[in-house]
């Protein structure tokens, strides 16, 4: 079975979305609100932002209000495993245990990180035999 693309979003995109995926549909203007908590983005920056990811596909838009409500039109999930893939191919020549290396070498995990990484392994490995 193919896997299905996503258009990258960029780095502002991936705000909006994450803004989504926490609060759920919203206006405009919450979303420009909640973007304001960490950096100054201006309303209209915002509105047309979220407008070019509806014609991406990456909202939806419900029109049958007077202020029109966006959603996610695709998962956390999905983005996450089309960028990592994406880094996987392009800057690691497809090896994972490169970019998991790399990973975990430019990070201070914690131990429960760890041990959530070693339960991964051990469930991958048990299915490989």
């Amino acid at each position: 079975m193919a896997k299905k693309s996503f258009p990258k979003p960029t780095d502002s995109e991936l705000e909006i979305l994450q803004t989504l995926w926490l609060t759920g549909p919203a206006t405009v203007k919450l979303i420009n609100e909640k973007l304001n908590e960490k950096k100054e983005t201006g309303y209209t920056t915002t509105l047309k932002l979220l407008q070019i990811m509806h014609e991406k596909e990456l909202v939806k838009r419900n029109e049958s209000e007077r202020s029109h409500v966006y959603s996610a039109n695709v998962t956390e999930d999905d983005i996450q495993k089309s960028l990592v893939d994406k880094l996987l191919e392009t800057a690691f020549s497809g090896s994972s245990a490169k970019l998991v290396l790399h990973a975990l070498g430019n990070s201070d995990p914690s131990q429960e990180e760890l041990d959530e990484i070693r339960a991964y392994l051990n469930k991958i490995a048990k299915g490989k035999k």
